[in-house]
């Protein structure tokens, strides 16, 4: 597919009917995505919304071709992601929960050398680090300071800064701003919000922060034990399981559509995660 057919293309992303299934035991797997379908617009922010274990990370590592799905057909702007991964793969960049890096090595270390593997000499990233960085209210002058010496929302804007030295069409963002203190987490909000605005990235957004959805997405999916059970807007949803006239908060709306709280959805994931632990070893 040439450039000018993907910039016509009419969804950054689209996913149809797609399964993964990770086996336990022998002769017993567990659903990690059930039939999900979703489509992801050019420019938009798309938020799933679920607790700890509901299959986010799982679809985040479908789509970004780091795990093959089961069954389904996975699409970024017309492209077949199974049949053409690397190619895909030149479109899209993830951020995770835990970003890795070379701790020892600093943070223009690290981020030149993620450029080198896009292929950006080190004369071009250079000074399209320092731009990045400046703009995200990072401190330059600690840009040479081991990783580890700085902190988790210090680094948490590193990984952010590094997907964006590619310029990815398409940000795959998994629980970027878990953890984080409430200074660094509205920071990386704040940058969430120019990349769409300055960058043209479309992006699907991973999170169980409720505030987080609503706040940064156009629509919103709610994903439980591997089903995306809805998707609409935030006000949409609200609509949808209005009472009485009543509209209900985001929070209100995720335990009228999977009939628990998020507390208790992880609180459950938790318990069946230690179950399965138990078993394994007993066996």
């Amino acid at each position: 597919m040439t450039s000018e057919a993907i910039q016509h293309a009419t969804h950054a992303l689209e996913l149809t009917n797609i399964e993964k299934r990770f086996r336990k035991k022998r002769n017993e797997y567990a659903d990690a995505l059930k039939r999900v379908s979703l489509t992801v617009e050019r420019g938009e922010v798309v938020g799933i919304l679920g607790p700890n274990g509901a299959g986010k990370s799982t679809l985040i590592r479908v789509i970004s071709t780091l795990t093959l799905p089961d069954a389904g057909v996975v699409e970024v702007f017309g492209i077949n992601a199974v049949e053409r991964p690397r190619e895909v793969q030149r479109y899209i960049n993830r951020v995770s929960v835990e970003a890795s890096f070379f701790k020892k090595l600093s943070s223009m270390e690290n981020l030149i050398f993620g450029a080198k593997l896009y292929g950006v000499t080190d004369r071009e990233s250079r000074p399209r680090i320092r731009e990045i960085l400046e703009s995200i209210g990072f401190d330059y002058k600690r840009v040479n300071e081991p990783m580890e010496h700085l902190s988790r929302g210090m680094q948490q804007k590193i990984a952010l800064a590094r997907a964006l030295l590619t310029s990815p069409m398409l940000m795959l963002l998994d629980e970027p701003t878990t953890g984080l203190d409430p200074r660094s987490k509205k920071d990386v909000q704040a940058l969430i919000r120019s990349i769409r605005a300055n960058h043209e990235s479309s992006i699907l957004l991973c999170t169980h922060d409720m505030g987080e959805a609503e706040e940064l997405c156009d629509r919103i999916g709610i994903l439980l034990a591997g089903e995306l059970i809805a998707l609409d807007t935030a006000d949409g949803l609200k609509r949808q399981y209005a009472r009485a006239g009543e509209s209900p908060t985001l929070e209100e709306v995720f335990m009228l559509a999977t009939g628990t709280s998020l507390e208790d959805a992880e609180f459950a994931e938790l318990r069946e995660k230690q179950d399965t632990v138990k078993e394994t070893v007993a066996a």
